[in-house]
């Protein structure tokens, strides 16, 4: 069943609809350097509820000014006052909004600048592909403000570099910057320029393949991380046996056949 996003909903998300089928999906809090309120965060819920089933073939997901994200808004965190209860809620929401990305089965493409901190660093790391630039630095200072991480760091961040990193950067308060994060993982690609212009081009590259493959690509493998190796080789193979032998797949193997694809060529 298709959907359609109705863009002026969105008051904390600036949202630009390309006409090849990329969406550029923008935090638009920049004197707040982008923290997450929970408005924020319901926003996102909601539009990665229905990219899958709006025709969004991939999304770049960017920051306004000159940061992408701060993480949590401590103000509003501050002022709130919540109960355990009532946190313990917040992170649920944070992680319907984290999840939806990951699993929904859209490419997300995160064009990372500036900080890339806490909660910041635990959406970014949501994404299936992170581009860094010259400016960008990673951070988990919950430990030096007395809380602990509760959107998913304990999950996806600690895959990308690693338990005892983690730990590390929550414990010392610890930042990586430059080839080091890059090296580490934080980000797939570093570029001396503009990351949102890199993450335009590989989210354009994406949205160029079949969606019931990028599908696959954006929300199998994930599911499978989670089982055991005997389980996601028989899941590997249902999904394979779908995906593999879909019709609109034809052309493309044809192209092959014939040899008027595009080769795989080592990098000049």
């Amino acid at each position: 069943m298709s959907v359609e996003i109705n863009i002026s909903r969105f008051r904390n998300l600036a949202i630009d609809a390309q006409e090849d089928g990329v969406w550029v999906v923008t935090l638009n809090r920049p004197a707040k350097r982008n923290a997450l309120d929970i408005d924020t965060i319901e926003e996102l819920v909601e539009f990665f509820s229905l990219a899958p089933r709006a025709g969004v073939k991939a999304v770049v997901l960017a920051g306004s000014g000159d940061h992408f994200c701060a993480g949590l808004d401590l103000i509003e965190h501050h002022d709130e006052d919540r109960s355990p209860a009532d946190f313990m809620h917040v992170c649920l929401r944070w992680h319907e909004a984290f999840n939806k990305m990951e699993y929904g089965g859209v490419p997300v493409i995160a064009a990372l600048q500036g900080a890339v901190v806490g909660g910041g660093l635990e959406l970014a790391s949501s994404a299936h592909i992170r581009v860094m630039d010259k400016t960008t630095y990673f951070a988990l200072p919950e430990g030096q403000r007395g809380l602990f991480t509760g959107g998913g760091a304990t999950i996806r961040v600690s895959d990308l570099i690693g338990k005892s990193r983690m730990i590390d950067m929550m414990l010392t308060g610890r930042v990586y910057q430059g080839q080091e994060a890059s090296d580490l993982g934080l980000a797939q690609y570093f570029v001396e320029d503009s990351s949102f212009d890199k993450a335009m081009e590989l989210a354009r590259r994406a949205a160029e393949n079949l969606p019931l493959s990028n599908f696959a690509i954006c929300s199998a493998v994930s599911h499978m991380q989670n089982m055991s190796a005997l389980d996601a080789a028989y899941a590997e193979s249902v999904v394979a046996g779908v995906v593999n032998t879909q019709p609109a797949a034809r052309a493309r193997l044809a192209a092959f056949a014939d040899k008027s694809a595009a080769r795989v060529r080592p990098n000049e």
